[in-house]
C-alpha cells in the first residue's frame, strides 16, 4: 500500500513536537582553563585559610597527638608507670630548651614528642654563637637532672621502688643526651668546650652501635656524621662572624658544667638503679 503524505502549506506556522520544544543544540566548547584552575585551587585555598585561622589549635593538636601516640607507646613497652615517668621527665628536659630559648628572645615551637625518639623544640633562628647555644643546649639536662633528683627524693621519702626507678631513668636520659654528637644536647654544649670533641663523640657513638646494635642509635649516628660534616663545611663562614669565639672564662665554664653534670649523673643512676619495677 502507498501511503500519500498530505501536502502541508509552506506559510502557515507549525508547531514542534513537544520532545523538540526544550532542545538546545550542544555546542561544542574548549576546556576553560581558568575555572578548573579555580577548582584545584579552591581546596587548597581553604586549608590555607584554616592554619591561618586556626594556627595556634592546630600546634596544640600536634603537640597532644604526639603526646597521645608517645604515650600509647610506652605505655604498650613498660607499664603505666613507666609512660607516666617517661612522659613526665621528657617534658621537664624540653621545658628547660624552651625557657632558654625564651629568656634569649629566640622563636620557639611547643615541644613536639616523638615516639621513642624523645621530644624535641623547633627554632626558627640560630642562637647568636657557641656560648648561646651551650646555655640552650645545657638548660635541658639542668631541669630535666633537677626533676630526676626531685622524683629521687620522694622515693627515699617514701621508700619506693617504682619511684626509683623512674628517678633512674630520668638520670639515664639526661646523661644519654649529654653524648658530645649533634643533634644531642652534648653536641652542642661542647661547641663552647671545643668542636674536636665532637669527633670523640662519633667514634664513641660508633663503637657502641657496634658492641650494641640498635635502630635509634644508628639513626642518631646518621645524622650526626651528616651534621658534623656541615659543620665542617661551613667552619670558616661561621669563623669569620665570630661563632666559635669564645672567652676563657665562658669556655672553663662550659667544661666544668658538662663534665660535672655527667658525673652527678652517674652518680644519681648509681644510687637509684634498682631491679625491674614496672
Amino acid at each position: 500500500m502507498t501511503q500519500i503524505e498530505p501536502q502541508l502549506d509552506p506559510n502557515e506556522p507549525r508547531e514542534l513536537p513537544r520532545d523538540f520544544r526544550d532542545y538546545e543544540p550542544v555546542q561544542p566548547k574548549g576546556t576553560d582553563w581558568r575555572e578548573l584552575g579555580r577548582k584545584i585551587w579552591a581546596p587548597f585555598a581553604a586549608v590555607g585559610t584554616l592554619i591561618a585561622k586556626f594556627g595556634v589549635g592546630i600546634l596544640k593538636f600536634k603537640f597532644l597527638l604526639g603526646l597521645f601516640i608517645s604515650f600509647g607507646a610506652y605505655l604498650w613497652f613498660g607499664g603505666i608507670w613507666f609512660a607516666v615517668g617517661l612522659i613526665g621527665l621528657i617534658f621537664i628536659h624540653e621545658m628547660g630548651h624552651w625557657l632558654e630559648a625564651k629568656r634569649q628572645g629566640l622563636p620557639v615551637s611547643a615541644p613536639l614528642f616523638i615516639p621513642f625518639l624523645g621530644a624535641s623544640i623547633f627554632l626558627k633562628e640560630h642562637p647568636e654563637n657557641a656560648w648561646r647555644e651551650f646555655q640552650l643546649a645545657i638548660a635541658g639536662p639542668l631541669l630535666g637532672s633537677a626533676g630526676a633528683g626531685v622524683v629521687f627524693a620522694i622515693a627515699e621519702a617514701e621508700d619506693s621502688n617504682k619511684l626509683r626507678a623512674i628517678a633512674f631513668l630520668g638520670f639515664f636520659i639526661n646523661l644519654f643526651n649529654l653524648l658530645p654528637v649533634v643533634p644531642l644536647d652534648g653536641g652542642r654544649i661542647v661547641t663552647a668546650i671545643h668542636p674536636a670533641l665532637w669527633v670523640l663523640g662519633l667514634v664513641a657513638l660508633l663503637g657502641l652501635v657496634i658492641y650494641r646494635p640498635n635502630g635509634i642509635l644508628v639513626l642518631i649516628l646518621v645524622f650526626a656524621a651528616m651534621e658534623l660534616w656541615q659543620r665542617w663545611k661551613t667552619r670558616h663562614f661561621a669563623r669569620s662572624g665570630g661563632y666559635y669565639s669564645v672567652l676563657p672564662w665562658q669556655r672553663l665554664t662550659a667544661a666544668v658544667s658538662y663534665f660535672g653534670l655527667a658525673a652527678l649523673l652517674v652518680v644519681g643512676m648509681h644510687a637509684t638503679h634498682v631491679p625491674h619495677t614496672f
